[in-house]
């Protein structure tokens, strides 16, 4: 269970960080950032596993840079849920997922010194 809570506070810190550094993303405050992480894991078990076998083809045809798109669609998703949490575009929610990941694993590799 700790393992699910330190992974959610980790997400959140993502957030923070990537919307701080993306111009384009807007979060209200820190309960905001962790409602995004929460709605953001949540939507990326059960909707982009659907969604990554539905868009195969392309996805195979564009060597997996369709899944860029996905995860776009996926954070705008994300901020029409959420309130107080604003993308401006989908290129901007592109951006927003690249550094995201990014951050997430980067604050999860230093946070799991063993």
């Amino acid at each position: 269970m700790m393992k699910y809570i330190f992974n959610w506070a980790i997400m959140t810190l993502a957030v923070l960080i990537s919307s701080y550094i993306i111009p384009g993303v807007a979060v209200s405050g820190i309960f905001v950032a962790f409602v995004v992480a929460l709605v953001l894991g949540v939507i990326n078990i059960f909707f982009k596993p659907i969604l990554l076998i539905l868009t195969l083809p392309i996805n195979i045809l564009s060597l997996g840079l369709f899944t860029l798109v996905i995860n776009a669609f996926l954070v705008m998703l994300t901020a029409r849920i959420v309130d107080g949490f604003y993308v401006d575009s989908a290129w901007w929610a592109m951006a927003f997922s690249l550094v995201l990941s990014i951050a997430h694993f980067g604050l999860h590799t230093i946070g799991n010194k063993d």
